[in-house]
């Protein structure tokens, strides 16, 4: 399979048309090698427009998500970022090109150690993965300019909101549902507010899960 010529495709298909712009984000999405992010048995679906499962229960966001929140993020050159729920750190890896380094953060210690494998094979250096709950985040390395969740969330961790920098921002796809909404949350001052960037109905990351109640 030629994946350069499937790569461009992705860009042109499911980037580019929408309305991503931010050059930095489509050179990296241009340039990263998606499949090595990939299970062996699943790198012919790399660059298809899809959640691509890397594992039981466990997906990279779809290239076009993924590239809208991080435009929506604005992450700078001298910025630091956390990725939560990387799974095997794609989307850590094109934040990466945006940003000074990023902490690649998921609950599962074998995702972590394929993360770090896919990002040594694709020549990312300012990356480094950690493990632990998704709701905790990572606080050793806080506070953080722009933290990015790949895949969507019912519940939305404080924890996550104390571990931004002052303007820093927080990108998660919400859902409520069956719908579901990427959110842009920016710290300022004591607060945090958020706007709505576009619809999403990403797959809910581990331990995002909303408890349920029971009505008598």
């Amino acid at each position: 399979m030629d994946f350069a010529r499937t790569r461009d495709i992705m860009v042109e298909s499911q980037v580019r048309t929408s309305d991503v712009t931010d050059t930095r984000i489509i050179h990296a999405m241009r340039s990263l090698p998606r499949e090595r992010f990939a299970p062996a048995h699943k790198r012919t679906l790399a660059y298809a427009d899809l959640e691509l499962e890397v594992a039981p229960g466990r997906t990279l966001l779809r290239p076009r998500d993924l590239a809208k929140l991080l435009q929506a993020l604005a992450p700078q050159g001298h910025e630091r970022g956390l990725e939560i729920a990387g799974a095997t750190g794609y989307g850590a890896a094109v934040l990466a090109a945006c940003c000074k380094d990023v902490i690649a953060l998921d609950p599962d210690s074998d995702l972590s150690f394929a993360a770090r494998a896919a990002l040594e094979s694709a020549g990312v250096t300012n990356v480094r993965t950690v493990s632990t709950a998704t709701v905790d985040g990572w606080a050793d390395d806080a506070p953080y300019d722009v933290i990015l969740l790949n895949g969507a969330a019912e519940i939305v961790p404080e924890a996550w909101f104390a571990q931004l920098a002052p303007g820093g921002r927080l990108g998660v796809i919400v859902r409520d549902g069956p719908a579901g909404a990427a959110r842009i949350y920016t710290r300022s001052g004591d607060g945090v507010a958020y706007r709505t960037a576009f619809d999403s109905f990403a797959a809910v990351a581990p331990g995002l899960t909303r408890p349920h109640t029971f009505a008598l």
